[in-house]
């Protein structure tokens, strides 16, 4: 098992809304130089674009830094997923997180299976875990169903009960449902909060410990230390009133954070 951080605690640091947004090598500097021991680049289309001979400092960099590497990206195509398994392969990474949906594609269970019947031996042979996250778009037991039907040790589930809330999944049935098939772990606290007026609710991230995360019934269930499940840091983090106060603040709960997790696994 590793503790370590996602490009999603990074979110704001290297997006389009800060004067010098970070670059991948910033990031896992940075997870690094805070203690992480694995860095999840997730949903960071620029990887794509990235050359072989790029693609390989970044491995020997993350490898001499003892970091590990993850992927994350969007959706079941086959053809998609054959790309993302050679950039796996590229950087050494072991994990490959994806969600039911794409921007250009929302199958149904029938055609995720599909999909996943012409790609799922090549993550076998590669021996790369394939992980489809919880989130509310898909019914958890949407993801389970395709899952359970191939049965392989290399095709499980990216466990982020935060996500399913907002389709009225809770936390504690999510994880439960999940825990056996889980090969990938999310992790971030989140609460409600009265909005202006005390006309309806916020749902947003805030420091571990401070929400509703039953984190320690969660590792209780999932058993990541005997079942060498990755433990990866994201934020919910709402916008500041600038960059600066936004990017302090991020960095300030991603410090908290491993910090958090770190602790709990010394």
């Amino acid at each position: 098992m590793a503790i370590g951080l996602s490009t999603y605690a990074f979110f704001w640091r290297h997006s389009d809304r800060v004067p010098a947004p970070m670059g991948l090598d910033a990031m896992l500097e940075n997870t690094a130089e805070l203690g992480g021991q694995v860095f999840q680049i997730c949903d960071y289309v620029g990887i794509e674009r990235l050359s072989v001979e790029n693609l390989e400092k970044l491995r020997q960099r993350a490898e001499s830094l003892g970091v590990v590497l993850e992927l994350g990206t969007r959706g079941l195509k086959a053809d998609h997923l054959g790309r993302y398994l050679r950039l796996a392969q590229a950087l050494d990474a072991k994990i490959l997180r994806s969600m039911f949906n794409s921007p250009d594609s929302r199958p149904t269970i029938a055609e995720a299976q599909q999909q996943l019947a012409h790609v799922l031996p090549d993550f076998e042979r590669s021996e790369v875990a394939l992980c489809i996250e919880t989130y509310e778009q898909v019914p958890t037991a949407d993801n389970l169903a395709v899952v359970k039907h191939f049965n392989s040790p290399w095709l499980g589930i990216c466990l982020d009960p935060a996500n399913c809330v907002a389709a009225l999944e809770t936390p504690k049935e999510v994880i439960s449902s999940t825990a056996p098939y889980v090969l990938n772990l999310h992790v971030k606290d989140f609460a409600f909060s009265r909005r202006d007026g005390w006309v309806g609710f916020t749902f947003a991230g805030c420091p571990m410990g401070e929400g509703l995360l039953d984190y320690d019934a969660m590792i209780a269930a999932v058993k990541p230390e005997t079942r060498g499940i990755n433990q990866i840091i994201e934020h919910w983090l709402p916008w500041q009133e600038n960059a600066a106060a936004t990017c302090a603040m991020e960095d300030a709960w991603t410090r908290h954070n491993l910090e958090f997790l770190l602790s709990r696994h010394s």
